[in-house]
């Protein structure tokens, strides 16, 4: 009894609230009547002679003018509101015949809560679940009505599939790191939020809101000519003003039909869903180092791992191992895991991890020749190797560009390759700044290069300043989510409140597809300003000409990406491109730009393994929560993190010099470069 009361309380609640929404939208249409109700009025009175003189007809010319004018502009946002296209989560759609255990199970799920079954199931590249609206014409038509394998089943004509049910949106995450009854457990109040959403004052209230979300996106895209731009200003203004109106009544909707859905799921697996949520934080926590750790890396070389589920499964099963709140988990990979309910799921992960690779770091919609797959196996050679090697010899590049000897005088001949000896050299040689930290405004950084090159050699030109924009290149040791840590903050998983666009801020700008979808994947640094003052001038020279050398490639680089798809064939699954806005990419950037003295550091280390491979027999590898890794003899090695700070901070070579000479590294031998 207290289930169903705890349902019906919180369905009533979510309809009065969904009631007063319908009335913001009825007392907009009542103000903009009222006018042309005056104009009505005034011209009746004339026709009888009532309301006859001069002074009554300039009245009356005025209202009808003005009333016209009303209507003609709340017709013009009426048109908008109802036919711009509502903000769609991109996503990956799962048909019945490719996964229908799925189908199935999702069914009997809603036939025991005794609610309207999702009308199709769509995978994201996303620790979370969601119902999603997806009935805008804009959108395009229902799926066909397919008798025999109604999604709804034969539970009676409430079950059936309609055109207005949502969509049942998964993360792919938990179909391959959860077990079937995990999932089951976490998707059931997600599924019994299908009840409040078939309700027609809710289904109203919400199309009303989604259709004054696209109303402001539409206001916002801009307009070149003056008329355009006036339009487009009044029409934001007017939605903006309705959405602030409904913004409260629509949040208490949502946490109504929330707590309905929610208090409606206990009845099913209540028991599992306690042990599912534990399997959710630690998915959350595998998906985000695998992100940003380990397919970052390989998306900047133009290249994209095409089983980035598999991979998750790789990442939180090593965590398990790791980590002390994770024991035991790993006993649970004798279950059969939820991706066996597809029928190909190889299929199913190529697809959705280019989609990830496209949201997260803007890249082509299909296979190329820039733009190509890579498996687990082929890793550490074709992105470790590769982005070691790359940054090594941008790295030689701008000291070439500084005037930088490539090797000292009296050097054995065949040493004057691309040395790392010549980097501790330069970085290590005393000048009149090495001991003074730079500060704002200081001429050091001119100094220490004038220095460098000599009184004959002219100054290098770094073609940027030291504060120019940074690429976004990511920081190995940059903060993140604390792994293992299943109480840090994340997306509500399996929240029914999150079945459909929140209601945001109407004044901030719209993003091209639904923000209830917007993973938190990382923690942000604390300041992403340069901190060059802590590094010596030299350290402060090279820093800045790695900045604007960056800087240069991704400008270079930008057009091919935004170039149009290649005619190779890509996956047989692919995103649902058409009902979403792909023209600003990447829709989710993982990481905010480096500074200039962690583009340093990490150039430097590349350096450091490059010489490793190449004069002590270490190898490149893939490490599943820290990403690419250095093998000695099959192991990993020490942080050498410390050891590269030092030299790039005050210019001491000593702790990296000794960790080299430990491991056998000869810095003086040339290294391969790309």
């Amino acid at each position: 009894m207290t289930g169903i009361g705890g349902v019906e309380m919180g369905a009533q609640a979510a309809r009065s609230r969904a009631l007063a929404v319908l009335r913001v939208r009825s007392r907009a249409l009542a103000v903009a009547l009222l006018p042309a109700a005056a104009a009505v009025i005034l011209l009746v009175g004339g026709s009888t002679g009532h309301l006859a003189g001069g002074g009554w007809d300039v009245l009356r010319w005025v209202v009808s003018v003005l009333a016209l004018c009303v209507l003609l502009a709340a017709g013009g946002v009426a048109l908008v509101v109802a036919r711009s296209r509502p903000a769609v989560t991109p996503t990956v759609t799962v048909a019945e015949e490719s996964a229908p255990d799925l189908y199935r199970m999702v069914r009997d799920l809603a036939d025991r809560l005794d609610v309207p079954a999702p009308s199709a199931i769509a995978l994201t590249p996303d620790c979370d679940s969601w119902l999603e609206d997806r009935t805008h014409p804009a959108h395009g038509p229902p799926p066909a009505e397919k008798h025999h394998d109604d999604l709804a089943g034969p539970g009676g004509p409430a079950h059936r599939r309609s055109p207005t049910a949502p969509v049942l949106v998964i993360g792919s995450p938990f179909l391959w790191w959860m077990r079937v009854g995990e999932l089951r457990a976490v998707l059931a109040p997600v599924v019994a939020g299908t009840g409040p959403s078939a309700h027609p004052d809710i289904a109203a209230a919400r199309r009303f809101i989604r259709g004054l979300d696209a109303a402001v996106a539409v206001a916002s895209a801009g307009r070149r000519d003056p008329l355009s731009r006036v339009a487009c200003a009044g029409l934001g203004w007017a939605s903006r003003l309705l959405l602030r109106s409904c913004r409260g009544h629509a949040a208490e909707m949502e946490r109504g039909v929330a707590a309905a859905a929610a208090e409606r799921a206990q009845a099913v697996d209540y028991g599992l869903r306690i042990v599912a949520q534990e399997q959710v934080g630690l998915a959350y926590a595998g998906w985000d180092r695998l992100l940003t750790r380990v397919a970052l890396p390989a998306w900047r070389m133009g290249r994209w791992p095409s089983r980035l589920d598999v991979g998750v499964v790789a990442a939180l099963t090593e965590l398990s191992r790791r980590d002390r709140l994770a024991e035991g988990f790993a006993s649970r990979l004798g279950e059969r895991p939820a991706c066996d309910l597809l029928e190909e799921p190889g299929v199913m992960d190529e697809a959705v991890s280019l989609l990830a690779a496209r949201l997260f770091h803007g890249g082509p919609a299909e296979t190329g020749a820039d733009w190509s797959p890579v498996g687990w196996e082929e890793y550490p050679e074709e992105v470790v190797d590769r982005t070691w090697r790359t940054d090594a010899a941008r790295l030689h590049r701008v000291l070439d560009t500084l005037g930088v000897r490539r090797a000292a005088e009296g050097a054995a001949p065949g040493t004057d390759g691309p040395t790392l000896a010549r980097v501790l050299d330069h970085l290590a040689t005393p000048d009149a700044a090495s001991t003074t930290p730079l500060t704002a405004g200081s001429d050091a950084h001119a100094a220490g290069t004038e220095t460098e090159n000599g009184p004959d050699t002219p100054p290098a030109d770094l073609d940027a300043p030291t504060d120019a924009p940074q690429p976004a290149y990511e920081d190995p040791d940059a903060s993140r989510l604390p792994v293992g840590d299943s109480d840090a903050s994340r997306p509500s998983h399996g929240d029914p409140g999150a079945s459909l666009p929140p209601v945001g801020d109407p004044d901030a700008p719209q993003p091209p597809y639904g923000d209830h979808a917007t993973p938190v994947l990382t923690i942000p640094a604390e300041d992403d300003e340069d901190d060059l003052a802590d590094t010596t001038a030299r350290g402060a020279a090279l820093a800045a000409g790695l900045t604007a050398q960056l800087a240069r490639e991704e400008a270079e680089a930008r057009p091919a990406g935004a170039r149009a798809p290649s005619s190779a064939p890509g996956p047989a699954a692919g995103p649902d491109a058409a009902l979403w806005d792909d023209r600003a990419l990447p829709l989710l950037p993982l990481q905010p730009p480096r500074t200039g003295r962690e583009i340093l550091t990490a150039h430097i280390t590349a350096m450091v393994c490059c010489a490793a491979m190449d004069t002590a027999g270490a190898a490149p590898a893939l490490d599943w929560l820290d990403g690419p890794s250095l093998l000695f003899d099959g192991a990993r090695t020490a942080d050498l993190a410390p050891s590269v700070l030092s030299l790039v901070e005050t210019g001491d070579p000593g702790p990296l010099r000794a960790w080299m000479t430990e491991l056998g590294i000869r810095p003086e031998k040339p290294v391969r470069l790309v």
